[in-house]
């Protein structure tokens, strides 16, 4: 699987750009079965960055159309990722930051129980433009401290109403949406949903509990899990020893795919991933690196990613668009320096 990446490539109304088609149709030329959006925000007041892209007009479906039809050429399976930044939007972006609870830290204002309810509304309408766009199914996107993690964060979430509290409440607002995208999409629109399993004031405990009743109650098709580190150990102290991800990889999974993500840049890295249990494996800056790693990665055993740093016309000749080349210049270590003018 394509992991799903910050591209900034979108118009400053979150529209599909030429850059963008040419990124991920590279992509799917390369073997990925199945090829995901960067984030795409499902309401204004979610755009986290200025080049992120929206799923939150009817105005969007132009483009998505385009993009799924270049995916589906190429016999791809089509994922778009759906997003709200939360009180991690800047106030470049949005007006007035909102998540879950007060933030003074980020001027953020937290959610009224009806605007929560809204907001479950918004993920399910961006659903059913992805479908209508011809998608072939969205991820929710409840990783890396954005609004569905900080409502899940013992740290972020400090409401007294059913949204905040136990980890059942803190989590209902993924089970809502996951339902409501059941009840307006059709049955084999697929449907996963993106986690992070520490750090941003998640507990692995509550995690593993929370993956266990996902997975028992079979809405969703997959569970991605970011982990920065495919082979990494926890943070936390009481659960080292083994790796993080094996504490997902025994649980009764119900027909759910399970896959995770982070530093895969080897055929051999992702099937030592499956070989330790995973259906599937995420691939992000390799596939940045190579347009066609998972063809090659399945084609020779011994294949790795290029190493870092790599130049800007390298990159450029991997399709990545100007806006995407000045984004990933911030990666540190990502991009070779450009050399010094001859004196």
């Amino acid at each position: 699987m394509l992991a799903p990446m910050t591209s900034d490539q979108a118009t400053p109304e979150g529209l599909v750009t030429d850059d963008e088609l040419r990124w991920l149709g590279m992509r799917a030329r390369g073997g990925f079965g199945l090829v995901m959006t960067s984030a795409a925000y499902v309401r204004p007041d979610g755009k986290a960055g200025k080049g992120q892209f929206g799923i939150f007009s009817d105005d969007h479906i132009e483009g998505y159309a385009r993009l799924g039809a270049v995916l589906k050429a190429q016999g791809r399976v089509s994922a778009l990722q759906l997003h709200h930044g939360g009180y991690r939007c800047p106030t470049r972006c949005v007006p007035q930051p909102v998540g879950p609870s007060d933030d003074p830290e980020s001027q953020s204002r937290a959610f009224t129980t009806a605007e929560v309810e809204q907001v479950v509304e918004d993920f399910v309408r961006a659903a059913v433009r992805a479908e209508r766009a011809g998608f072939d199914g969205v991820e929710l996107h409840g990783a890396h401290g954005y609004l569905l993690t900080q409502f899940l964060s013992t740290t972020d979430n400090r409401r007294d109403d059913r949204y905040g509290g136990s980890l059942e409440n803190r989590s209902r607002v993924i089970f809502e949406i996951i339902d409501g995208v059941r009840r307006a999409c059709r049955p084999d629109f697929q449907l996963g949903l993106r986690l992070s399993a520490e750090r941003y004031g998640l507990r692995l405990a509550e995690m593993r509990d929370l993956a266990a009743e996902l997975m028992r109650q079979g809405k969703i098709d997959y569970l991605d899990m970011s982990l920065w580190d495919a082979g990494k150990e926890p943070v936390e102290a009481d659960h080292q020893g083994r790796s993080l991800f094996s504490w997902f990889t025994d649980l009764p999974r119900h027909g759910v795919r399970l896959g995770a993500a982070g530093k895969i840049m080897s055929a051999r890295t992702a099937a030592t991933l499956v070989e330790e249990g995973a259906d599937f494996a995420l691939i992000g800056r390799a596939a940045i690196l190579h347009h066609d790693f998972a063809a090659r990665a399945l084609a020779d055993p011994t294949f790795a990613a290029r190493p870092l740093p790599v130049t800007l016309d390298y990159l450029a000749a991997e399709g990545l668009g100007a806006r995407f080349l000045r984004y990933i210049t911030t990666f540190e270590g990502f991009v070779a320096p450009s050399p010094a003018p001859a004196a």
